[in-house]
């Protein structure tokens, strides 16, 4: 007998086009508003240099290994008596005071992989094997999809959905940053389209209420919420524009976007943005400033302004990389593909500081630093401690937790 969790997972009505009926915007409920948590992703396209990006600079090894790339104990943000952040990456300091960014050290994966699409990959897939084709925050979508309507994961970026985002049946949107925001639905074609359109029609036009607790019912409702957080997505897109908070920049931009739909309660609940950049195999040096300027003010006042509405507890925001760079910096001051790296996860919810040890600088992997936690083990904190989530449903197996939320 079909349940309601098979037709979640095999069936979608989401994407009927941006023009929604305005009898469903006007009876149907949308998504429940803004109390749940709120995971932001945010993608370092490229390959971050992990070393530049948390600096061992007690360490003589690593000030050996990078002759011009290397900062001093005075140019840091210093977290210890051991490592720093990138200079750059300043404007998250005020989050590092209040214990609220934590620094995950020494992230990798087994066998890691150097080139971008495969590495890539296997981070979005959470699957080192690269034998799964849904990403692990579509699974995670379908999961939240069915605890609750509506639109529970969102890119803001390109039309084309990156792999993390690929393979839910429904509850997935995509909205570009033209010049213009603009939604676009995870969609099958036209004819697809069209008998979607066709089902919702009838669905609105049965005759008499269906009996309480049947498959009608529930398939009756779930589609109204869902059409009825599109018009509400619509409404907010239509009036979006930029308040000179946040820097304009790409990221910027996107990160405001979404500052907005949290202030609003859109009820979304993963929120998937990149920064492109972070393939630095010459003049690192200028380049790492840039990124880390945009990247680490774009975070800052993301919390700034939740913090004024009263809507920061709530979120949190992970920054990740497909892998780190080589320890030795390169003859043209970059540095090449490497494999163990770093990750952040920021907002009033981590337990801030260090997670992990840095990284041996003695005991390299062919050049590389070695890592010593499985990124699936940040996930499964992730999925079960903030989103409420079953990890083993979205990972395949159980990871144990790393430790950087707090207790509640």
């Amino acid at each position: 007998m079909l349940n309601r969790r098979d037709f979640l997972k095999g069936a979608s009505l989401l994407a009927v086009g941006t023009m929604v009926p305005q009898f469903i915007a006007n009876t149907a409920r949308a998504a429940e508003s803004g109390k749940d948590t709120v995971l932001v992703v945010i993608e370092m396209t490229g390959g971050n240099d992990g070393l530049n990006t948390v600096i061992p600079y007690a360490d003589d090894l690593y000030h050996k290994a990078r002759p011009t790339l290397r900062f001093t104990r005075e140019q840091v943000v210093k977290v210890d008596d051991e490592i720093g952040l990138h200079p750059a990456l300043r404007p998250l300091d005020q989050l590092l005071q209040n214990k609220q960014l934590a620094i995950v050290q020494g992230v990798g994966y087994p066998n890691p992989d150097r080139s971008h699409f495969e590495s890539m990959d296997v981070w979005q897939s959470a699957d080192p094997l690269r034998k799964k084709k849904n990403g692990w925050l579509a699974t995670t979508a379908t999961e939240l999809q069915g605890q609750k309507g509506g639109v529970p994961a969102m890119q803001v970026g390109p039309e084309k959905l990156p792999l993390a985002l690929r393979g839910a049946p429904t509850g997935v949107a995509s909205i570009n940053n033209a010049s213009q925001f603009k939604i676009k639905l995870a969609s099958g074609d036209a004819d697809e389209q069209k008998a979607r359109k066709k089902l919702l029609a009838d669905l609105a036009k049965s005759a008499g209420k269906p009996p309480d607790g049947s498959m009608l019912q529930f398939v009756q409702r779930r589609q109204l919420q869902t059409y009825a957080t599109v018009a509400k997505l619509e409404e907010v897109l239509k009036n979006y524009a930029p308040d000179g908070r946040f820097p304009g920049t790409k990221l910027g931009q996107k990160l405001d976007l979404i500052s907005k739909l949290i202030d609003k309660g859109f009820g979304t609940r993963l929120f998937y943005v990149a920064i492109d950049g972070f393939d630095t195999h010459s003049n690192q040096a200028p380049e790492h400033q840039r990124l880390f300027d945009e990247l680490s003010q774009a975070i800052a006042i993301l919390f700034n302004n939740l913090k004024q509405s009263g809507q920061d507890k709530r979120v949190l925001v992970m920054t990740y990389s497909e892998f780190g760079r080589r320890v030795q910096e390169n003859g043209s001051k970059g540095t090449d593909h490497g494999a163990g790296s770093c990750l952040f996860v920021a907002g009033p919810g981590v337990e801030g500081g260090p997670v992990g040890k840095h990284p041996s600088l003695s005991d390299l992997d062919q050049g590389d630093l070695k890592y010593h936690t499985d990124f699936r083990r940040v996930y499964a904190t992730l999925l079960d401690g903030w989103l409420g989530c079953d990890s083993k449903a979205v990972l395949g197996e159980k990871f144990e937790h790393v430790k950087l939320l707090k207790k509640v």
